[in-house]
């Protein structure tokens, strides 16, 4: 088949390298310029400079309907597109232009954590397993017909770095294994199940800021959906930021007010959590290590020298 491939980052880097190693022809690659967004900057493996370094045509583009495009795409004649990490709306007339339309890969088991950062989005709500769906693109985002799924678990220490890995690991598979799914006509399309979709918006700094009204299993995730590469997430301290680096779920239950620096518990400093927190009944948040500013970076033993105070939301 001739194919024409969309998309971005890493996600659309690992998609176009399948494709290339396929016995399919890639015609075109269609890919945004670099971008200053700081989650766009994370996992970067640029598509334009692999479908060059293979003499594939390559467009730039922020979004995919302009007259040029829609020519060039034309003239590519495509049995297929297939997109990833393509982070604007496709309209009708490209991704129903091939025969075969456009396959979407996506980082997520649909129809649940359609949109954006799912992986992010699953380890915070404390999803067992993650995946990646391949699925027919249609109007409404992430909601066409499934091809195939594989999915992975999550493990009670895996970091949001640890999802990505473990799930790009399975595009080739799901882009290769849908091809020929499609190539030889075996391909069965199954309708989404809409009434268990989600759909998630980009994240931004403000989604790394973390609310002490939360419970503390729930920051503790949101602390590791925020790992290195990704922002920390962040609290303040004395009207300072500070980030939050690693941390655990306390083993004894703590009272008081959200936010709280409160005792030491094991290598670490419990910070109070939880709206219900006042009952005494609830778990906090052992706080290990901590990076401010600067760079620098702390042992929370280190950088809570006395207990008391309180970390907030807003300086």
């Amino acid at each position: 088949m001739r194919v024409v491939m969309f998309g971005y980052q890493t996600w659309g880097h690992r998609t176009l390298q399948a494709l290339l190693d396929s016995d399919h022809e890639v015609v075109m690659a269609v890919t945004h310029p670099k971008s200053d967004h700081v989650y766009e900057k994370i996992w970067d493996d640029s598509v334009a400079d692999l479908a060059e370094k293979h003499g594939v045509p390559v467009l730039l583009r922020n979004r995919p309907d302009d007259p040029e495009l829609l020519a060039a795409l034309k003239d590519a004649a495509p049995d297929l597109i297939v997109a990833n990490n393509w982070r604007t709306v496709l309209p009708p007339e490209v991704f129903d232009l091939p025969p075969h339309g456009t396959l979407n890969i996506h980082d997520s088991l649909l129809p649940a954590y359609a949109g954006f950062s799912p992986l992010i989005w699953a380890l915070i709500n404390g999803e067992r397993e993650v995946g990646v769906t391949a699925h027919r693109m249609n109007a409404e985002l992430d909601a066409g017909d499934v091809l195939l799924q594989r999915a992975v678990p999550v493990g009670a220490a895996d970091t949001v770095a640890d999802l990505f890995h473990r799930t790009v690991d399975l595009i080739g598979p799901v882009v290769e294994e849908s091809l020929g799914l499609i190539a030889s006509g075996r391909a069965q399309w199954i309708p989404q199940d809409r009434s268990r979709a989600s759909f998630f918006h980009k994240r931004s700094l403000e989604d790394s800021r973390i609310d002490w009204t939360w419970p503390a299993e729930d920051i503790e995730r949101l602390v590791r959906a925020q790992c290195d590469p990704y922002p920390n997430a962040f609290t303040h301290h004395r009207g300072q930021r500070l980030r939050i680096v690693e941390s655990a779920v306390s083993e004894g239950r703590y009272g008081g007010t959200p936010g709280r620096i409160f005792i030491r518990e094991g290598d670490g400093v419990v910070v109070v959590a939880g709206a219900e927190a006042r009952n005494g009944q609830l778990r906090g948040l052992v706080v290990k290590r901590v990076r401010t500013e600067d760079g620098a970076e702390y042992a929370a033993t280190d950088y809570f020298r006395t207990m008391g105070g309180y970390l907030t939301a807003r300086a």
